[in-house]
């Protein structure tokens, strides 16, 4: 019996030791208003689970994500690395047939590196990273997913066409009709998933395209926000808050099945809540200045929460952090290592979060977006430097000013020398915009049609 007593034991040490690894937890919301939480300050959207997560957990108060808008935040976060680096700096078209247009096959993604460690690899939610087969969720490391593969997608069942937004959802890479309301179909498949995997290591990706546009929600929810005078603010909440309840039931499948203590979550937006018109928007980005679409802080600053009760201890964490660092702090506490030859550009987080390092965890954080000679931003300590195409750098001293009121570059020339300087040398590293975005493809089309029509 000896020999069979000891072979078992040997068969069991790798599942003890794959246990002692974190399972991994990123929920990424979309199109986000800064103050659109109740952590963050809002009074008029309920979120007691994302409440409750913030109050248990660390609240990063200076979280950045790597972009003004959806898919390139995204491929930096799938990454870790600064998406200009591989020319994903615009929302890619859908295009099936397209082999260019999505995250390139070069690149490296968190899943591909945590199944090389033993991670179960799971997506739900929106993935935005190209249309043609090859960028396929399970062509990038996901051992299951169900996705809605575009940049959105309607809400309620509808009939299904080619459309974007009227594509069927997508299940292991077979189609399959939508059935519910689809933030509750997309925290269904996270709960089933956290349920199945547990007790070997996981990685979800959670991302839910709430609560992006089209502004949908079924009306007995937005019945109960009577409260909201505003009917897009109503519809808006009412879809935040279905959000929090699917977080909450996640949360509550990682209790039940006692997985929390050792689950490492984040949460974050993927962008500032868009701005519709200058002075009215359905969502709230104060006290910041600008929304989706700006590399002002209304743009690139979002809640970011971490989450790890059996290594963090529940506070606040004021140095900036950014989208990028998730990947590089999963791949660290899951044992792996980057390969060599990969610039990556993330931080590990939880020494810093910890107390462990007192240092910050980056002496500068950069933006662009629009290409070489677009928009740019540039964050060294509390100084920010944001230059637009051609007109004069501004500066602004996030410390006092979190808002970017006072434009400070004429009393600092030396700061903004330097900060210009820094874009300068960064962006030695990056390339062009490997794609057109699909606003782009629009304008082109429609300056095309115009000329053709005033043409003699």
């Amino acid at each position: 019996m000896k020999p069979i007593l000891i072979a078992a034991l040997v068969c069991l040490i790798p599942t003890l030791r794959a246990q002692t690894k974190p399972n991994i937890l990123i929920i990424v919301a979309d199109d986000l208003g800064y103050n659109d939480l109740g952590f963050q300050g809002c009074k008029d959207i309920a979120t007691p689970h994302l409440d409750k997560l913030a109050a248990q957990g660390v609240r990063c108060t200076n979280g950045y994500v790597n972009h003004p808008f959806c898919s390139p935040t995204r491929a930096a976060l799938m990454t870790g690395r600064y998406q200009h680096r591989f020319g994903h700096e615009n929302n890619p078209q859908w295009l099936p047939a397209s082999t260019r247009d999505g995250l390139p096959l070069s690149e490296t993604t968190i899943a591909d590196a945590l199944r090389k460690q033993g991670y179960k690899t799971g997506h739900a939610g929106k993935w935005h990273l190209g249309a043609h087969p090859q960028f396929h969720p399970l062509k990038r490391g996901f051992d299951e997913c169900f996705a809605a593969l575009g940049g959105g997608h309607q809400y309620f069942p509808a009939a299904h066409n080619k459309s974007e937004y009227n594509l069927p959802l997508d299940r292991n890479g077979i189609e399959e009709p939508q059935k519910a309301y689809l933030t509750d179909q997309f925290g269904d498949e996270a709960r089933a998933f956290v349920e199945r995997h547990a007790g070997s290591p996981w990685f979800l990706y959670l991302a839910f395209n709430a609560p992006h546009t089209p502004l949908q929600a079924p009306r007995e929810e937005i019945a109960k926000l009577s409260r909201i005078t505003d009917p897009q603010r109503r519809n808006y909440a009412a879809m935040i808050q279905i959000m929090d309840a699917n977080i909450g039931k996640v949360l509550a499948k990682l209790d039940s099945t006692k997985q929390r203590d050792n689950t490492l979550i984040f949460f974050i937006s993927d962008n500032g809540g868009p701005l519709n018109g200058k002075d009215k928007s359905w969502t709230d980005n104060s006290p910041l200045r600008g929304g989706k679409g700006d590399v002002h802080e209304g743009g690139v600053r979002v809640p970011f929460l971490v989450s790890w009760p059996a290594k963090l201890k529940p506070g606040t964490y004021n140095q900036p952090v950014i989208a990028h660092d998730l990947h590089a702090t999963a791949i660290a506490q899951s044992g792996g290592t980057v390969s060599t030859g990969r610039q990556l550009d993330g931080a590990n987080l939880i020494p810093h979060l910890t107390g462990e390092r007192g240092t910050a965890p980056h002496e500068t954080l950069f933006w662009r977006a629009g290409g070489p000679g677009g928009k740019y931003a540039v964050r060294q300590g509390n100084w920010k430097l944001v230059r637009l195409g051609k007109q004069p750098a501004e500066l602004y001293d996030l410390a006092s000013d979190i808002a970017e009121t006072k434009n400070l570059a004429a009393e600092k020339p030396e700061i903004v020398g330097r900060l210009v300087a820094a874009i300068a040398e960064w962006e030695k590293g990056t390339v062009a915009p490997a794609f057109d975005s699909p606003r782009y493809q629009q304008r082109k089309k429609a300056a095309d049609a115009n000329a053709k029509a005033k043409a003699p």
